[in-house]
């Protein structure tokens, strides 16, 4: 098992630039030792790169994200997981409840005040409007309408069909 372990680490440590150091080194060689045939590219602590939204109705919900400006497909809505990708790189995916709950028969919809929202950052104060009353005109419910923020973005919030709270911002001198 040592030569094994060895050899798998030396491997790795090959793959990785030269600033491994041998801390790091030995924490891949005990990794190897413990999990054959497990492969790094480069040792990194997780990273965010999916946001998942839970959607009660899941044309709705994508309905809403694609006035924003998401590129969803279309027929997406019939699908039990439905992701796009961001142009920069992170990942929105939605999951009807019905798939949430054929893994997770505990999982129940939260109440009260969200935790967290989404922002979605426009081109400029006038975009923000225009998405802002775009989606009010389809009949989603505007929490905060547009307004100049003592921190120097204009900012709204509308919520989506599942009430997640989405800002929409932009610096006000662009």
């Amino acid at each position: 098992p040592t030569s094994r372990c060895s050899s798998a680490a030396s491997d790795v440590y090959k793959r990785q630039e030269s600033d491994v150091d041998e801390g790091e080194f030995a924490h891949v060689r005990r990794v190897a030792c413990r999990y054959p045939g497990v492969t790094y590219s480069r040792l990194m602590p997780p990273r965010f790169d999916m946001l998942g939204i839970v959607a009660q109705d899941l044309a709705a919900s994508l309905a809403f994200y694609r006035l924003i400006g998401l590129e969803i497909p279309d027929g997406a809505e019939h699908e039990s997981h439905v992701e796009v990708t961001l142009p920069n790189g992170l990942r929105i995916a939605w999951d009807p409840v019905s798939t949430i709950t054929s893994f997770d028969d505990s999982w129940t919809a939260p109440t009260g005040s969200p935790r967290m929202g989404l922002a979605f950052l426009c081109d400029s104060p006038a975009e923000v409007d225009a998405v802002h009353d775009r989606l009010v005109a389809a009949g989603h419910h505007s929490h905060l309408a547009p307004w100049d923020a003592f921190w120097g973005q204009r900012y709204a919030t509308v919520h989506d069909p599942d009430g997640n709270g989405v800002d929409l911002f932009a610096p006000l001198d662009s």
